[in-house]
C-alpha cells in the first residue's frame, strides 16, 4: 500500500465522513483514497471556499471535518478559511500536498502558516509513521479542539508502506472532571446570588449541556443568554435573554447589566459578548467555566474560574445546591420579558421608500415567510446584526456563524457546509454585497450539489461598515462604494431562480418558491437602505 492510499484510508477510519476541497496532481491520489474508503467529497470553486464549508459542516454537525487541497498555493488560497476555524477552535483536518524543495515554485514553509494562524501542523515524514499522524491528526482535531494542517510531502506520498498497515493506538481523551473546591466554590456563589445570569458559549453548545443547564438555571432563577455563535440553544426557555452582547436587544442587554452574578459556560466573555465589559455591573462577580485553563480570565478579569467540562462540570454544582430559589425570576422581569425581548418587537420607524426597503423591515418579512426549520448562516459586515437578530432559529444547530476572523466573503461556503449537515432543514445563506460578490463562485458549487438554499443579499452597494465608520472623517468614501450591480441576473447565470427586493411585496416570487418544489436554489438582492449605520458599528469598531 503506498503512502497516500493508507493516509485518506486512515483519515476516513479516524471519523472523517465529509472531505471538501479542490483538486489538483498534488492532492488527487489522497482525495480519491479518502473517496474509496467511504467518504463523501464535495468540490468547490476555491480552496477558501472549501475550508469554510468544512469549517460550517464541522460546527453544524459536530463531526470533524477534512479539506484536501494542492501544495503550495492551494493551501495559500485556503488559509483565510483556516485562520476562522482555527480561531474559533473548530475540528477539522486540512490535508496538504507538499513540496520539501526549496527552489520549487510551489515551495512555502507550511509549518510556518500554519502556526501563523494558530492551527496545528503535522508532517507525514515517511512512510514509518504514515498512519499513526493521520490518526493523530484527526484525534488532535475531534478531542483537542483545533484546526489541524496536515503535510503529505509529494515524494512521501509515493513509497511503499512497510508491512501490513496496523492502526496505531492512540490515547482516548475524556472530558474534564472540575475539582471538588472549584464546584464548591460555584455552587456557594450560585446560592448566594440574587439576580444570577447565565451566559453559554461554544463549549456548551450540545444538547446534554443544555439540558443540565437548564436544570441547574431553574434551581437558582437565573436568566439564560448565549454567546452570538451559540444562538438558539435556549430558544424555547421561558427566562431566555437570547444572545448577549452586541446584538442583544435593549431589554436583554438591561437585564444582563443588572445582574449580581454572571456566569460563563464555555464562553470566552470577550469584547463582544459583554460590550467591552459594559453589561458588567461594577460590583457583579463573573465566574468562567472552560475546559481550557487558558480561557479563564483571557479576556476579562474574572472573580472565580473553573477548569473542566460544561455539562460535568453543571451536573456536579447542581447536585449540590437543594430545592430551587427565585432568583432573577422575579414578577417584573416576567413583564419585561412579555414586553419584547426580542429585536422584532422594538419599535422603529421604517427608513425605507421606494427604492430601498428597510433592511429590519426586510428580515421580519423573511422571518414570517421562512418556514421555522432552518439553519442560517451569516457572513460579516455592516448588515450582519440584521439576519442574526431578527431571523429566528429553532436551536443551537440552526445557526452557523463564521465571526472570529471577521472577514467577508464566508458567508455562502458556511451556508453550503451547513446545509450538508442538516439537510432537513432549509438553508438560509445572509449576505452583504460585499461578501456575496467576493464569494460568487460558490454559486456555481450550490446549484451543482443541488440545494435548496435561500440566499439573502443586504445590497447597500457598498462596504458599509467603513462607509458609516469613516463618513464623519470628511475623508472621499470613493474607495467603499461601488456601482449598482444585478446581483439577481448573476444568480441566475449561475441557474438560481432570484427577485430584486425593494419593498416587502417583491418577496412574492420567494413565497410562490417555497410553495414549489424548490428545484433550483433562490437568491434575494435586496436593495437595502443605505443611510444609517447598524447599531453593532459602535461595538466592532471600540477599541481598534
Amino acid at each position: 500500500m503506498l503512502v497516500h492510499e493508507a493516509v485518506g484510508r486512515a483519515l476516513v477510519e479516524a471519523g472523517v465522513r465529509r472531505v471538501f476541497g479542490v483538486v489538483g496532481s498534488g492532492n488527487f491520489h489522497v482525495t480519491n483514497a479518502m473517496i474509496a474508503a467511504g467518504a463523501e467529497f464535495v468540490a468547490a470553486r476555491h480552496e477558501g471556499g472549501a475550508t469554510t464549508m468544512a469549517d460550517g459542516y464541522a460546527r453544524t454537525s459536530g463531526e470533524v471535518a477534512a479539506v484536501s487541497v494542492h501544495q503550495g498555493c492551494g493551501l495559500t488560497n485556503a488559509m483565510t478559511g483556516l485562520t476562522e476555524a482555527a480561531k474559533s477552535r473548530t475540528p477539522l483536518v486540512l490535508v496538504a500536498a507538499e513540496v520539501t524543495q526549496p527552489r520549487s515554485n510551489f515551495y512555502v514553509d507550511q509549518d510556518a502558516l500554519a502556526r501563523a494562524v494558530g492551527a496545528v501542523p503535522l508532517r507525514v515524514h515517511d512512510p514509518g509513521d504514515a498512519l499513526t499522524v493521520a490518526y493523530a491528526a484527526v484525534n488532535t482535531a475531534l478531542h483537542e479542539r483545533r484546526a489541524v494542517l496536515l503535510n503529505l510531502p509529494l515524494d512521501v506520498q509515493g513509497m511503499d508502506l512497510p508491512g501490513q498497515p496496523e492502526r496505531p493506538a492512540l490515547p482516548k481523551a475524556e472530558p474534564l472532571l472540575p475539582s471538588t473546591a472549584d464546584v464548591e466554590t460555584l455552587a456557594k456563589l450560585l446560592s448566594q446570588a440574587k439576580r444570577p445570569v447565565f451566559v453559554a458559549g461554544r463549549g456548551a453548545r450540545s444538547r446534554t449541556a443544555r439540558v443540565a443547564l437548564v436544570t441547574l438555571a431553574d434551581q437558582c432563577g437565573a436568566l439564560l443568554a448565549t454567546s452570538a455563535v451559540a444562538k438558539g440553544l435556549f430558544r424555547d426557555h421561558p427566562w431566555s435573554l437570547d444572545v448577549s452582547g452586541g446584538f442583544s436587544s435593549p431589554s436583554a442587554a438591561a437585564l444582563i447589566r443588572g445582574a449580581d452574578l454572571i456566569v460563563g459556560w464555555g464562553c470566552a466573555l470577550n469584547m463582544w459578548t459583554m460590550r467591552h465589559g459594559r453589561l458588567i455591573a461594577p460590583d457583579a462577580v463573573v465566574v468562567q467555566v472552560d475546559d481550557d485553563q487558558d480561557a479563564l480570565g483571557a479576556h476579562r478579569k474574572i472573580t472565580h474560574g473553573v477548569v473542566g467540562d460544561v455539562a460535568l462540570s453543571v451536573q456536579r454544582v447542581s447536585e449540590r445546591l437543594s430545592g430551587a430559589r427565585q432568583g432573577y425570576r422575579t414578577g417584573e422581569v416576567r413583564q419585561r420579558l412579555d414586553a419584547g425581548v426580542r429585536w422584532r418587537d422594538v419599535a422603529f420607524t421604517d427608513t425605507g421608500d421606494a427604492d430601498r426597503i428597510d433592511p429590519r423591515t426586510l428580515s421580519i418579512a423573511l422571518d414570517d415567510l421562512l418556514p421555522a426549520e432552518r439553519v442560517v448562516s451569516v457572513d460579516s459586515g455592516n448588515f450582519m446584526g440584521y439576519p442574526s437578530m431578527y431571523l429566528s432559529v429553532p436551536d443551537e444547530q440552526g445557526f452557523c456563524f463564521t465571526q472570529a476572523f471577521q472577514s467577508i466573503g464566508l458567508g455562502l461556503a458556511t451556508a453550503i457546509g451547513a446545509a450538508l449537515a442538516r439537510p432537513d432543514r432549509l438553508p438560509v445563506a445572509a449576505l452583504g454585497d460585499g461578501g456575496a460578490l467576493m464569494g460568487v463562485a460558490e454559486l456555481e458549487t450550490v446549484v451543482r450539489l443541488g440545494l435548496g438554499m435561500v440566499v439573502v443579499v443586504y445590497d447597500d452597494e457598498a462596504y458599509g461598515a467603513e462607509v458609516h465608520h469613516f463618513a464623519d472623517a470628511g475623508e472621499p468614501l470613493d474607495t467603499v462604494r461601488f456601482p449598482p450591480t444585478d446581483i439577481a441576473a448573476i444568480a441566475r447565470g449561475f441557474g438560481f431562480d432570484s427577485c430584486m427586493v425593494r419593498s416587502v411585496d417583491d418577496l412574492e416570487p420567494l413565497r410562490v418558491w417555497l410553495d414549489g418544489e424548490r428545484s433550483h436554489p433562490f437568491l434575494v438582492d435586496a436593495k437595502v437602505v443605505k443611510d444609517e449605520p447598524s447599531w453593532w458599528l459602535e461595538e466592532a469598531f471600540r477599541g481598534h
